[in-house]
């Protein structure tokens, strides 16, 4: 790699998650572009091409109508939850490439209330398998979390204690949507919605917008930022076998293997670290046991550890490894397109030392992104100063 193909990020942007009436999600997308841009002192007419990604809100290309008609290489990207992550990995290619020196990884999304209407046709799925209720996403992800729980040993307490902490952190973002602290036994004693997750261990669909400024790192010199580089963009699909949100293929005792185990490997083997070198991580927590299971299928942990590390309090933000430091999608909401760069945003926030109450002490050097979509999509990405 040289610096004209290394890839930095020079600038970020966010519009707040949440529900915003009266403000479509494209144009909290266009609010995120602007921010990114001011952030890194640039116009919308130097940015060459980018890549936009939303499920719901409308086709990002059109954004070009409120930023501007300059003619610009603008593709859009859809790939479930990891739709930003898709985004940002499309666009660190161009620059990789040779290709270009100055993009956009842009995502938004504004989602009804209520949970998502998946159908089995969009997922190769037979109509038994809705008829069945599998497409109901809090089903499946307690049925999962109620394997692993019984595999590994893992106590809903623990379940409690991940909500408890994103909930914390989210108080310290100005982003997060749900922004005030709920105890413990609130959590655990809350109405059940599928056993064993109550109402707050589950992220709700929601709105929000994303955008990061990627740049070569012979373009950040040019310009005279201090750029974040990106060590490593790596995504997957599911291997067979493994046990993925609309795949059930898993075979008894099998399913070792999965989408997130493959692209975290092949992230770490790019950046030339391993897990126990990363400062701070932000991971896919649709809801509490996802968090749980991440953390050793993005080996930090091996399975079963987590009721220990979290116990101790490993995970919080004044831990050995702070784990989504601004509450992540428990206390964020999850608008599809824009979830997945809020989690590498958040990591150029902690690399910055800009966090404010929720920055991770000391200084932090190396950060860790994972976001996880249906039906076994992995994005990872790996970042330092």
């Amino acid at each position: 790699m040289s610096a004209a193909t290394n890839v930095c990020i020079i600038g970020i942007g966010i519009h707040p998650f949440g529900r915003t009436d009266g403000v479509s999600g494209l144009d909290q997308g266009a609010y995120a572009v602007r921010a990114a841009l001011a952030d890194a002192g640039v116009g919308w007419g130097d940015v060459q091409f980018a890549y936009g990604g939303s499920d719901a809100a409308g086709n990002p290309d059109t954004m070009v109508d409120r930023l501007g008609l300059t003619g610009v290489q603008f593709i859009n990207v859809k790939n479930g939850c990891a739709t930003g992550g898709s985004a940002l990995f499309s666009a660190q290619m161009a620059i990789r490439s040779g290709e270009f020196e100055l993009g956009l990884a842009v995502g938004f999304d504004k989602h009804p209330r209520g949970a998502f209407n998946a159908m089995p046709a969009e997922y190769n799925l037979p109509e038994w398998y809705g008829a069945a209720g599998y497409m109901v996403t809090t089903q499946f992800f307690a049925a999962k979390i109620m394997r692993y729980m019984h595999l590994h040993g893992i106590s809903r307490r623990t379940l409690g204690l991940v909500a408890q902490k994103a909930f914390a952190n989210g108080v310290h973002a100005p982003h997060a949507w749900r922004r005030e602290e709920v105890a413990l036994d609130t959590i655990l004693d809350a109405p059940m919605v599928s056993d064993p997750f109550t109402k707050y261990m589950f992220c709700s669909p929601g709105e929000g917008g994303v955008a990061l400024l990627l740049a070569s790192e012979r373009k950040a010199r040019e310009l005279g930022i201090r750029p974040i580089h990106l060590a490593a963009a790596t995504m997957r699909t599911r291997p067979a076998h493994s046990f993925e949100v609309f795949a059930p293929s898993i075979d008894i005792g099998g399913g070792v293997n999965t989408a997130t185990r493959l692209a975290s490997a092949a992230a770490f083997e790019k950046a030339g670290i391993g897990p126990d070198e990363i400062d701070v991580a932000q991971l896919q927590d649709t809801e509490a046991g996802a968090e749980i299971m991440h953390m050793a299928e993005n080996g930090f942990c091996a399975d079963g550890d987590q009721e220990q590390w979290i116990a101790q309090g490993r995970t919080r933000i004044d831990g050995a490894l702070p784990v989504n430091t601004d509450g992540g999608c428990l206390a964020c909401g999850e608008p599809i397109g824009a979830s997945g760069l809020r989690q590498v945003y958040e990591n150029v926030v902690q690399l910055r030392g800009a966090g404010g109450g929720r920055q991770v002490p000391g200084t932090p050097r190396t950060a860790y992104s994972h976001v996880y979509g249906a039906p076994g999509v992995s994005a990872v990405t790996i970042l330092h100063t």
